[in-house]
């Protein structure tokens, strides 16, 4: 297994030491001498700003303080050049022939030079958490999507990943469910389309519910006698929730999203209580007009209701009984929530509340722009959503029309299988290879773009490579491009390898950073560095041991790909 660290990681660490024998009596200085990569490779691979950082407590010029780090910065072998620039950058370039050896070691190890930080510790994710009795819908995506990406990179990384489906499966939603299907359900089409059904029932008896206030009243009624256990009405939520995990499920295996745990909010109803005696035992709840809060002033935020004057709980309480009970059952180092912009609020409340009793554990919530539609927001109440079923569907679709039209040849059969994967991977990476926290407006042709910086461009890549190597095969049988060494002759060819090399940061940094499109941006960049060089350098015709050497930089450039979109949930079929 590779075991050294990143380049970045080693630089900063020289980079450090050279700051502590370059002026011995500074304090620490914390991330000050640290290597980042650079925007520009005329200004070197890696670049150093500490002089600037370091100039106000060493009172000398940026530029003298740059020099001094430069000069004690002795590693002949990994470094051919460092320089002062501008107002006292410190610029690092690396040598070709060590990133050379760094390669033939990258191709040898199986994680590509990604470290494990993650090694003995544990993180719960908690995403995706649609609510039962509705189909699951293009809005969806993001929480799905964003979150499997997490849990792949947290598990590459090292950590133990326990992934949570925590499905909205209680609350005031079912209580107009359950008096709508009293007087609304089709028996024949529940038992046929279930999911359906019950949401034609949820908007009917919503919409009556904003018209009559007695059926609101009554609807109330229904969901407390739910939460006390009328065993007619917990019959016919069981059946919702089991039709709509059925549902799910089959959208989870299409999609290849896989979950530790699939617990609803109904799994902690038990603990509610022992949540609101433990706030009273601590002195954090007191009532306010009947109800039960917590006051967080000193947190900057407003008040957090934990019980209901009519005794009733809200999700604020099931959600701090589920860090209790996750804390206890995990004991995980975080508990991280991937949910849309809406519930910002919310968490900050939950979480200043499990501060006050005494969690320690890491609590993030990650959250994303909503998705909307050119006309506004999805609402199931408002009968505007597009189901993601049939988005999936349509995806692979259009699809099979570019397979149908670029390989012709292909039998059917792999024909439907390469649309499923780039179908499925174009609408993944649409949503991937945007800022989380950005505005989505969903159109069909944003979302399933096959051309550009997308998932089939890049499947595309990989497929190239596959090409390359069959037709190496072919011509030179018997050949073995890992016996010779990597040379770095051409100047594209350094440039892919400073490229290839950063795939360890790249992975490191979108998982801290909970940014899947900070990987997907270094995939992009990768692969255009790859057409660049495919375009640029003969292969096959070039002289022996240049030939082979060009080979395994294929070999690792398609590798990398192959395993970042793997990270992203997103399959590279051999061809397309």
């Amino acid at each position: 297994m590779f075991k050294q660290h990143t380049i970045e990681q080693e630089l900063s660490a020289g980079l450090q030491q050279a700051r502590q024998q370059a002026f011995p009596d500074l304090a620490p200085v914390e991330d000050a001498a640290t290597a980042v990569a650079t925007g520009d490779e005329r200004h070197g691979d890696y670049q150093c700003n500490a002089a600037l950082a370091l100039a106000k407590p060493l009172r000398r010029p940026p530029r003298e303080i740059a020099q001094a780090l430069a000069d004690q910065l002795h590693d002949p072998e990994r470094l051919e050049r460092v320089t002062v620039a501008g107002p006292g950058f410190l610029n690092l370039r690396l040598r070709a022939e060590w990133l050379a050896r760094r390669l033939e070691l990258v191709q040898d190890d199986d994680r590509l030079g990604v470290p494990a930080p993650g090694t003995g510790r544990t993180v719960l994710l908690d995403y995706s958490s649609p609510n039962v009795a509705k189909p699951m819908h293009v809005g969806h995506i993001r929480s799905t999507v964003i979150g499997n990406a997490l849990d792949r990179l947290h598990r590459f990384l090292g950590y133990r990943v326990v992934a949570d489906n925590h499905l909205g499966d209680w609350g005031t939603q079912f209580g107009l469910l359950l008096l709508g299907f009293r007087h609304f359900a089709d028996a024949a089409a529940y038992e046929t389309e279930p999911i359906e059904e019950l949401e034609r029932i949820y908007v009917r008896s919503y919409n009556r519910s904003q018209e009559d206030p007695a059926w609101l009243a009554a609807a109330r009624a229904e969901l407390v006698k739910l939460q006390q256990g009328d065993g007619e009405n917990r019959r016919l939520w069981a059946s919702f929730v089991e039709h709509s995990l059925r549902e799910f499920n089959g959208l989870y295996r299409r999609l290849d999203v896989r979950f530790d745990l699939v617990r609803g909010e109904s799994f902690y109803n038990d603990r509610l209580p022992v949540v609101i005696d433990l706030l009273r035992q601590k002195g954090l709840a007191e009532e306010s007009e009947g109800a039960l809060v917590v006051r967080l002033e000193a947190e900057k935020l407003p008040v957090c209701l934990v019980q209901k004057s009519d005794s009733g709980y809200n999700y604020a309480t099931t959600d701090l009984a589920t860090v209790l009970s996750r804390v206890e059952e995990f004991n995980p180092a975080a508990i991280i929530y991937v949910t849309d912009e809406r519930q910002q609020l919310h968490f900050r409340q939950v979480f200043a509340v499990s501060r006050r009793l005494g969690v320690t554990t890491r609590l993030e919530h990650v959250w994303f722009g909503l998705m909307r539609l050119p006309e506004g927001t999805f609402s199931t109440r408002q009968g505007n959503v597009i189901k993601l079923e049939r988005l999936l569907d349509e995806a692979e679709r259009r699809a099979l029309e570019v397979v149908h039209q670029t390989s012709p040849a292909m039998p059917p059969a792999q024909q439907r299988e390469v649309a499923r994967a780039v179908g499925l991977g174009a609408v993944k990476y649409a949503d991937l290879s945007q800022h989380p926290q950005s505005l989505v407006t969903f159109t069909w042709d944003k979302a399933l773009a096959l051309e550009g910086n997308s998932a089939p461009y890049l499947q595309y890549a990989c497929a190239r490579i596959a090409s390359v190597q069959d037709k190496y095969r072919e011509q030179f049988p018997g050949g073995e491009p890992r016996t010779v060494p990597i040379r770095l002759g051409a100047p594209i060819e350094r440039t892919l390898a400073i490229k290839l090399l950063r795939f360890p940061e790249a992975v490191l940094r979108a998982a801290e950073h909970y940014r899947p499109n900070l990987l997907a941006d270094y995939l992009f960049d990768l692969a255009q560095a790859y057409s660049t060089f495919y375009q640029n350098v003969p292969f096959l015709k070039a002289e022996t041991g240049v030939r082979e050497s060009r080979v395994r930089l294929c070999d690792i450039t398609a590798r990398t790909l192959r395993c970042g979109l793997h990270l992203l949930g997103i399959e590279t079929p051999e061809r397309i």
